[in-house]
């Protein structure tokens, strides 16, 4: 086994010529900065969801077997470049880009904030370890990042799997709100890899959801609205600007306590398994 590179969240490890190993661990980022404090049993979590939802969704992928509580084998893959986000609710960074005139929503749409669409829109990014960048279709093309067919596929198709997903999620309570799913090539097939887990999407209770209001999230966002609500997002933004890396504080322990108590309990409430 030969280790290949450490992600934000996973260590990957090429195993042969045709598989390689994801090893998820308790690491967690936010605003593309990555955090020293470990969420307890995060990787434990994101290992078993992405493990159900690939076996739950029809759409062809990586998945070959779990080895262990936090690692999987899924097979190599070549990595399509745009990392394909649905979002279903006027939510998140999606607002400051709208007010901005960034991007466009559904006709008719409300702009409250957690408002739902009258359809999910696909709001692709480029694919980056550090920051993605959204773009359109036209993007895509001239950056040769997808044939047409391609992005086109990539569009139907990520639509179908935030309808499936959400209807899932629907029956255990719960709202998804958006998604971000990403792809490669195995040959000539498109197929859907990487992972899918509360790190790749915003899950709100259906009993707390409110028009209007900030959600109680069951999924990464509990730690932005932290960061957010201490000036935290804004003083990383600023540093870049200032060619400055920034330096993640330490998260507070019942901070991380509650983030993996609602990681483990979305994950117990949709799939009907105690971990």
């Amino acid at each position: 086994m030969r280790f290949l590179r450490s992600g934000k969240v996973k260590d990957i490890y090429e195993l042969d010529d045709k598989h390689i190993l994801f090893h998820f661990s308790d690491r967690v980022s936010a605003f593309d900065v990555k955090f020293p404090t470990p969420i307890p049993r995060k990787g434990e979590v994101l290992c078993k969801f992405t493990e159900f939802w690939f076996k739950k969704l029809p759409t062809p992928n990586h998945y070959v077997r779990t080895e262990a509580k936090d690692k999987i084998v899924v097979k190599k893959m070549d990595i399509i470049p745009i990392e394909c986000v649905v979002r279903g609710y006027f939510y998140g960074s999606l607002i400051q880009r709208w007010n901005e005139g960034k991007v466009k929503i559904p006709r008719g749409a409300d702009t409250q904030i957690a408002e739902k669409f009258p359809r999910p829109i696909f709001d692709p990014t480029t694919k980056s370890e550090t920051h993605d960048v959204p773009i359109t279709r036209d993007d895509a093309l001239e950056r040769n990042l997808a044939s047409p067919d391609e992005y086109d596929w990539l569009e139907k198709t990520s639509l179908g799997i935030y309808q499936k997903m959400s209807e899932i999620a629907g029956k255990a309570g719960f709202i998804l709100a958006d998604l971000k799913l990403e792809f490669g090539k195995l040959g000539n097939e498109i197929i859907l890899g990487d992972s899918i887990g509360p790190d790749e999407y915003r899950m709100w209770p259906q009993e707390s959801y409110r028009v209007g209001a900030i959600q109680e999230s069951y999924d990464k966002q509990l730690l932005r609205d932290w960061l957010a609500a201490r000036g935290l997002q804004k003083k990383f933004e600023d540093e870049r600007k200032r060619g400055l890396e920034p330096i993640a504080p330490e998260l507070p322990s019942d901070l991380c306590n509650e983030m993996s108590s609602r990681y483990l309990s979305s994950y117990e409430r949709i799939t009907g398994t105690r971990l």
